[in-house]
């Protein structure tokens, strides 16, 4: 980032901030709390949560456009490889209703995309992100595995669960002081690429979720809404080799060419 830029944002943001203060007329004791919280939130190490939270939402929207949405604070590189049928690394007795996901990855101009590489991962049913809480094992719920020579895909993974923020730290005191709730409603996360396409980062969302309207950080988009269908005769659940009845939904993700 060259000089310029960074003055130039850098002092609108300040002027910005300058400005708030002037307008809404902070006391010397709200000024005090303020800089006493900020130096909290970076002890507690939320400042990336804080950030995505209130703030990520914007970057993405200039940044990627439709299709796109936030990659939140849980992403962890290098997830393990799959192997077709794809199902996402799990525990044996892994809770949560069955979701099988299937989809195609095209360009923008709706040609399919063999090969393109799709990055997931997800809560589990406790909402717990693993390799970065406490709870599930290494990598569980995240996987990374290619589309076919159609561009298709699909994948054996829980519908995932709508979950707070995490709680005993200045994010859910901030939240508290200002009357805003910390829900986020249940989502699946992806980064999709492809050699020659600008990489999409999203999350699939379902309908139904009360707090599809309310996200905390303000981040679900109607196409990225999903429909789920109930699958629970004996004969649908022997042709998948399951137990119990299971989900279905679908999604078509779009990659912008570099050049384009």
């Amino acid at each position: 980032m060259s000089t310029e830029r960074v003055a130039t944002v850098v002092g609108d943001l300040i002027k910005r901030i300058n400005d708030a203060i002037d307008e809404h007329e902070v006391t010397y004791d709200e000024y005090h709390a303020a800089m006493n919280y900020l130096i909290r939130l970076g002890e507690a190490g939320e400042w990336p949560l804080f950030l995505d939270v209130f703030f990520e939402h914007t970057v993405e929207r200039l940044n990627q456009g439709e299709g796109g949405t936030i990659e939140g604070p849980y992403y962890v590189p290098d997830a393990p490889w799959l192997e077709r049928p794809y199902v996402l690394p799990q525990r044996d007795d892994e809770k949560g209703d069955v979701l099988i996901l299937s989809g195609t990855v095209r360009s923008t101009g709706g040609r399919p995309i063999p090969g393109a590489v799709l990055d997931m991962w997800q809560a589990d049913a406790d909402t717990y992100y693993s390799n970065v809480q406490e709870g599930p094992p290494p990598y569980n719920l995240r996987g990374r595995m290619t589309a076919d020579d159609n561009g298709e895909f699909e994948v054996r993974t829980i519908v995932p669960p709508s979950y707070h923020l995490p709680r005993g730290g200045p994010m859910e005191e901030l939240l508290n002081a200002a009357g805003w709730h910390d829900f986020r409603p249940g989502h699946l996360h992806f980064i999709v690429s492809a050699d020659g396409y600008t990489p999409l980062i999203t999350q699939l969302y379902f309908e139904g979720d009360r707090y599809l309207d309310s996200d905390v950080a303000s981040a679900v988009k109607p196409e990225l809404v999903l429909s789920l269908r109930k699958h629970d005769s004996p004969e649908e659940m022997e042709e998948r080799g399951l137990k119990k009845p299971f989900f279905t939904t679908s999604h078509e993700f779009r990659l912008k060419p570099q050049d384009g």
